[in-house]
């Protein structure tokens, strides 16, 4: 789904907090000029709620519908601007045709990102190769807020901007789990691995079984592209690679759905 052009998308978003409780608000780092200057665009209910309970969210712009209005104020919600009432149409005219936006619109800055050295050694972290599907990256970011992740690691190439769809897609935790950008994925592992967690990659084609291996942690999950899935490059710096050992006829799941099998995995065998 692409977002309209007055939608105009941020660089990738920095943000700050890893060191924080990882289901907290976070994000206080400072952010380039340019970086502040784009807007991210968050819509549909969810979203825009976590986003106006975040205090390091600061909103722009605030568009609601009467229903919307008045649900909120049911809820208690604070808002910190007063938002522009208008009607369902002028909200869906500033998206694409099928947008869910539930009444709710908003302009935001983006959040301050931690950088890969803040991360705290413990618990699971996901890293993404290369997912570019901001469909999937959201539901990632909604099953890692679930699970406890502590942050999510991806590229500043090729990936989606934490704005619009895959706002709309991780339902709010876009504003619980750190997302740490890196230039070099392989550089980036190889840092994680220093800081002492031990990093497996996902690959269906891998002679082991994800719930078979060592999972302690600091734990780190590669997850690749569907299609290509994980590069050379990125194996090499894996310090083993795990498949999903599944009973059925296909041996492959959608990325989103392969992350929340590994995380429930990894999870179990750390508890």
């Amino acid at each position: 789904m692409r977002e309209r052009p007055w939608q105009t998308k941020p660089r990738a978003p920095r943000r700050d907090g890893a060191r924080r409780h990882h289901n907290r608000p976070h994000g206080n780092r400072p952010i380039a000029r340019h970086e502040r200057d784009a807007p991210v665009i968050l819509y549909g209910w969810h979203t825009v709620t976590a986003a106006l309970a975040n205090p390091a969210r600061r909103i722009r712009k605030l568009w609601a519908t009467e229903n919307a209005v008045r649900r909120l104020a049911e809820e208690g919600i604070a808002l910190p601007i007063e938002p522009e009432l208008v009607r369902p149409d002028v909200i869906a005219a500033r998206l694409s045709p099928d947008a869910v936006h539930q009444g709710l619109l908003a302009e935001a800055d983006p959040l301050a990102a931690p950088e890969l050295g803040e991360l705290t050694a413990a618990g699971i972290v996901l890293v993404l190769d290369q997912i570019t599907d901001p469909h999937n990256v959201g539901a990632i970011l909604r099953t890692a807020a679930a699970f406890a992740v502590g942050a999510i690691v991806t590229t500043a190439r090729h990936s989606p901007e934490a704005t619009g769809v895959l706002a709309k897609s991780a339902s709010g935790a876009l504003e619980l789990v750190p997302i740490v950008i890196v230039q070099n994925l392989a550089r980036g592992l190889g840092s994680l691995k220093e800081q002492g967690f031990r990093v497996i990659g996902l690959d269906s084609d891998a002679p082991d079984d994800l719930a078979a291996i060592s999972l302690s942690a600091p734990l780190a999950l590669v997850l690749g592209a569907e299609g290509k899935g994980l590069r050379q490059g990125t194996k090499a710096v894996c310090d083993q690679l795990a498949r999903l050992d599944l009973p059925g006829a296909i041996k492959s799941l959608n990325v989103s759905n392969a992350a929340a099998l590994s995380l429930y995995v990894a999870t179990r065998a750390q508890a």
